[in-house]
C-alpha cells in the first residue's frame, strides 16, 4: 500500500489551537494514497485520503524523560547507518519501513530536518507496532539532536541549515 507525506497545520500543544506556533513548520502525517482503491470517497467521488493511526512512543521503565520527548524518524535504509556511526544512542524504535529516535521536546526549534527525516512532535508516529531496537546503556532516552541532524544530513546530501540569532557586541 502506497503513503506519501502531508503536511498537516497542527499544534504541538493541543490546548494552543489548530494553527501551528508562528514561524513554524506544520507537521507531517501519513496518509494512504488518495489514488488507491481503498482510499475514502468523498462528495461527487473525489479522493479522500484517510490519515493512519497513530501511537506514541513509549519509554522503557527506569529512563528519565525530564525535557519531555519528541521523535525523529528517517526511512528504513538508513537505519542502520544512523544506528553505527552516532556516538551516543538513546532509544531506537524501528518498524518495517522507518526508525525513530527519541530527542529531547523541541529539538525541531531553529532546525529544518531535512527530506525525507520526519520530525514527530509528542513522539506520536504512525502505528505500524514500531519496536525497541536499541536500549541506551545510561538513564537518558534520549539521542544528542545535533549529532542526529548532521548526520542525518550527511547521508541525505543536504547541508545542515539551522537559523542564527543575531550576535551585537555592546561596549
Amino acid at each position: 500500500m502506497a503513503t506519501r507525506m502531508m503536511p498537516r497545520a497542527r499544534s504541538r500543544y493541543p490546548e494552543a489551537g489548530s494553527a501551528p506556533a508562528p514561524g513554524r513548520p506544520g507537521e507531517l502525517r501519513l496518509d494512504l494514497d488518495a489514488h488507491h482503491p481503498s482510499g475514502a470517497r468523498g462528495p461527487a467521488g473525489s479522493a479522500r485520503p484517510r490519515r493512519l493511526d497513530a501511537t506514541r512512543l513509549s519509554v522503557p521503565a527506569g529512563l528519565r524523560t525530564g525535557l519531555g520527548c519528541d521523535a525523529v524518524g528517517v526511512p528504513a535504509r538508513f537505519g542502520f547507518k544512523i544506528l553505527s556511526r552516532l556516538p551516543a544512542k538513546g532509544c531506537v524504535y524501528a518498524d518495517s519501513a522507518w526508525w525513530w529516535w527519541l530527542v529531547p521536546a523541541g529539538s525541531d526549534l531553529d532546525l529544518t530536518w531535512p527530506l525525507p527525516a520526519c520530525y514527530a512532535p509528542g513522539a506520536e508516529i504512525p502505528d505500524r507496532r514500531p519496536r525497541l531496537v536499541h536500549r541506551p546503556d545510561g538513564s537518558s532516552p534520549y539521542t544528542p539532536p545535533i549529532p542526529l541532524y548532521l548526520l542525518t544530513c550527511q547521508l541525505t546530501g543536504i547541508a545542515p541549515a539551522w537559523s542564527v540569532p543575531p550576535v551585537r557586541s555592546a561596549l
